[in-house]
């Protein structure tokens, strides 16, 4: 038993050491790459040398979680965190064999989305991460008074545009397309140009949407995530700011100890 204890204590010195975190990132990467070459024309040589490379990633990638599993106390420890979760999900499902298959490709997409390891293994991704996933309750009601905004405009440009370009303005449906097209800020001086020959007003239905969709609500969506943002980080300061505390009270822990044995 206390072998093992200092099996694991090394693995997870391992485990926690830059070293091993800048190796895993640097396969990361060239697992991307890998995949990504494979896009391109290229020899058979090359390409028998990609699928060794492939193999060789999936080996130190299995390695990697098995290191992370095994210096935990106990296995199930890992699995309480969501990001090992995830990393052992993309690993497990990325040993997927391609050799021979009719579904490469799907393989190969699944293969991709290891890149996204990176996010595990770099705090500020993390933190954007997670900021998106905490401002996703409060996105939604902004997304659901733009659908609503959007709906109101559509219904209004169909009913006086409809008859000036039915390609455009048609319908409910499509004079929502036409809005998201107006939000990107593209073409839609060509549409306002084809409707003011018959609706001099008109331009005030393109002004306003523009300002309280594209302005008003997208700016409110973008200030609910960096305030997630700004959330994130203040916890993660207050959780590094514990850590150092326990790891204080834990030096100072055996030299009051000594003290009082003198």
């Amino acid at each position: 038993m206390k072998r093992w204890e200092t099996y694991r204590g090394k693995l997870d010195q391992i485990k926690s050491s830059r070293l091993f975190e800048t190796l895993v990132i640097i396969v990361i990467v060239v697992s991307a790459i890998s995949v990504g070459a494979h896009t391109y024309p290229l020899p058979p040589g090359f390409i028998k040398s990609l699928a060794i490379i492939d193999d060789m990633i999936s080996i130190i990638f299995c390695v990697e979680i098995g290191i992370r599993i095994l210096a935990e106390h106990k296995t199930r420890n890992f699995f309480r965190s969501g990001w090992n979760i995830f990393d052992f999900t993309i690993v497990t499902v990325s040993l997927i064999p391609i050799a021979n298959s009719e579904v490469v490709w799907v393989a190969r997409l699944v293969r991709i989305f290891r890149v996204l390891r990176l996010i595990s293994y770099v705090p500020q991704l993390r933190i954007i991460i997670d900021a998106l996933w905490r401002a996703i309750p409060r996105i939604g009601y902004v997304v659901l008074l733009m659908f609503i905004l959007f709906y109101i405009y559509a219904t209004v440009g169909s009913i006086f545009f409809g008859d000036i370009n039915p390609a455009l303005w048609g319908n409910v449906s499509i004079a929502m397309l036409t809005l998201f097209k107006i939000l990107t800020m593209e073409g839609w001086v060509e549409f306002l140009n084809e409707i003011m020959p018959v609706y001099s007003m008109s331009w005030i239905y393109f002004l306003t949407f523009i300002f309280f969709v594209a302005f008003i609500f997208l700016n409110i969506m973008v200030a609910i995530v960096i305030d997630a943002w700004q959330e994130g980080q203040q916890s993660l300061r207050e959780s590094l700011q514990e850590d150092m505390e326990d790891e204080e009270n834990g030096e100072g822990a055996p030299k009051t100890k000594k003290r009082d044995n003198s």
